[in-house]
Parts: structure tokens; C-alpha cells; sequence
């Protein structure tokens, strides 16, 4: 029994792995790590939160066998991923480039977060400033004596 969990826990682990097929890889080690390293980078187009290295869709099949072909055709690995860009867009890739069309990207969670820090910080101090009690100032004669009438404890 303790085996057969082991093996699974193994099997599931592993999954992500059979995505490229044993018929996708090259047979030089360096360009298929190069393969390997590039496809980490680019989104599948039809999965969208899965790199293509990890996706089973054809889509990301063919986008595989593309960066291999580019691979050994000579292009460096700046080459290949300006080639797949080129054709898709940026959208293709994980981590969207630093310019101006994306920088919304870039700076509009950090800038949330610190709005919402700040948005806490206030809604904090506003509330522990209204909870501080403020010393009553003394009734005048005149309101004390209309309290003792309205309370009925004014002498006849």
C-alpha cells in the first residue's frame, strides 16, 4: 500500500513532463536544454496560464517543434523567441516585456496594494480617532436646571 502512494505521488509529480513527447526531442542535449529553457518561457496560446513546455494542447505541440526546428536551423535563443513574438505577439510570452504598452502590467499591482495598504492604515487611525473620549465640559447652571426639570427632579 505504502508503495503504490509513493508511486502515484511520483506519477502525478511527473505529469507535467509527459507534455513533451519522447518524438519532440532533439537528440543534442544542449540544444534540447536550450529547447527545454525556451518553451518554459512561452504561453500556450490556447491554455493561457501554462507554458507550452507543460501544455498537451496541439497548439503548444507545434509551437515546440517550431522552437526546436528554429533550434537547429542556427538561430539563437534571442532569435527564436523574437521569431514566436513576431507571429503571436507578446501576449505568447510568460513574463511580459518592460515598454510602454505593458507597463499597466508592471505597475498597477504594486500600486493596488499600496493603495489598499493605505486605504487600511486610514480606515484604522480614523476609527481609533473616533473612539478616543472626549472630556465632557461642565453643564452650565441653566442646563442644569432645565435637566432637573425634564427629569422630574426639581423642587416644587
Amino acid at each position: 500500500m505504502k508503495r503504490t502512494l509513493t508511486i502515484l505521488i511520483l506519477v502525478l509529480l511527473a505529469m507535467p513532463a509527459w507534455a513533451v513527447q519522447p518524438g519532440e526531442m532533439l537528440d543534442d542535449p544542449a540544444l534540447e536544454a536550450r529547447a527545454r529553457t525556451i518553451s518554459k518561457d512561452l504561453r500556450c496560446v490556447v491554455c493561457q496560464n501554462q507554458s507550452i513546455d507543460d501544455s498537451d494542447a496541439h497548439l503548444a505541440r507545434d509551437l515546440r517543434v517550431l522552437v526546436r526546428e528554429r533550434l537547429v536551423a542556427g538561430d539563437s535563443d534571442r532569435e527564436v523567441v523574437d521569431y514566436v513574438v513576431s507571429r503571436y505577439g507578446d501576449f505568447v510570452l510568460l513574463t511580459p516585456p518592460f515598454k510602454p504598452a505593458t507597463y499597466a502590467l508592471w505597475f498597477a499591482p504594486p500600486l493596488i496594494a499600496g493603495l489598499g495598504v493605505l486605504a487600511v492604515f486610514f480606515y484604522y487611525r480614523r476609527r481609533r480617532s473616533a473612539g478616543v473620549a472626549v472630556e465632557p465640559r461642565p453643564l452650565t447652571e441653566e442646563q442644569r436646571k432645565r435637566v432637573e426639570r425634564l427629569l422630574g427632579d426639581e423642587p416644587p
